[in-house]
């Protein structure tokens, strides 16, 4: 089967990624009036106040942020976002809005985690859905204002605006929303299959080795480390483990070396050949 031209896979992608979007905007967070922030929760709190289009309002917004963009930040900026910040409006406009959950919490739980899916796919390809990811590199090109914070204060400043419009329950499912979708991207741009390295120093450690080696559950390696209180040379031993094994390793080495200094740590993501 012949592959997929590069720049034609990541235009597939892009547009399932803004689809998905469309689909947690149009089908979950609208339906219920909950805007968690960006520029399409600023459309559903202008479409709950006036009646204009989630459509219509992000694209105007979209359309400011690529002026702010072109202005503010360079070309490269501007091409990066255009492509989203065009697409995303036709893809809310094509995408029918309507109920399909009538729990309000459960609603924004699945619109929540469907919107995290299309953002990190953004994010994995190297392109965005335009609208507030603008002003937070505003912020930090001039101001010296750190990307994640200028965003979490727009989505926040967003997220209020549900109190005088929809109540204090949308506030609260917005600022959950918010919440959920980047514990969810965080999981999808660092991957589902996370493991654990541990990094073990001890007096014992040629036999930590080979009875660590003689399971086969464990990728490990010895690396030349200088020791932080003796300030001598030692060897120290990474231990690559499954979250499933990493107790059953824990226990394994007290076993055989209950003064063993350990150190744990999450590993979203292990590359190149064995480490046995």
């Amino acid at each position: 089967m012949p592959k997929l031209n590069p720049t034609l896979k990541r235009g597939l992608i892009m547009l399932v990624a803004l689809e998905l979007i469309a689909i947690s905007i149009n089908l979950f967070y609208a339906p219920h009036g909950v805007a968690a922030g960006g520029a399409t929760g600023l459309a559903i709190i202008v479409q709950e106040l006036v009646g204009i289009p989630l459509s219509a309002t992000t694209l105007a917004v979209n359309a400011v942020m690529l002026a702010l963009a072109w202005w503010l930040l360079g070309r490269g900026t501007f091409r990066r976002i255009l492509a989203g910040s065009i697409l995303l409006p036709v893809l809310l406009a094509l995408t029918p809005q309507r109920m399909i959950v009538e729990d309000r919490l459960l609603a924004v739980m699945v619109g929540s985690v469907i919107f995290a899916v299309g953002v990190a796919l953004n994010y994995r390809i190297d392109a965005s859905s335009g609208g507030t990811t603008v002003p937070p590199l505003i912020f930090k090109k001039y101001f010296n204002v750190k990307p994640a914070v200028g965003l979490f204060a727009i989505d926040f400043v967003i997220c209020l605006l549900n109190i005088p419009v929809a109540g204090l329950e949308a506030f609260i499912l917005a600022v959950f929303a918010v919440g959920l979708s980047s514990l969810v991207m965080n999981y999808v741009e660092t991957g589902l299959d996370r493991k654990k390295a541990v990094y073990v120093m001890s007096s014992q450690l040629p036999a930590l080795k080979q009875a660590l080696t003689a399971t086969g559950d464990y990728g490990l390696t010895i690396h030349q480390v200088l020791g932080g209180f003796s300030g001598q040379p030692q060897e120290m031993l990474m231990v690559v483990v499954e979250q499933t094994n990493f107790r059953a390793l824990i226990d394994q080495i007290h076993q055989l070396d209950a003064a063993a200094f350990i150190l744990a740590v999450e590993a979203t993501e292990v590359h190149g050949g064995s480490l046995n």
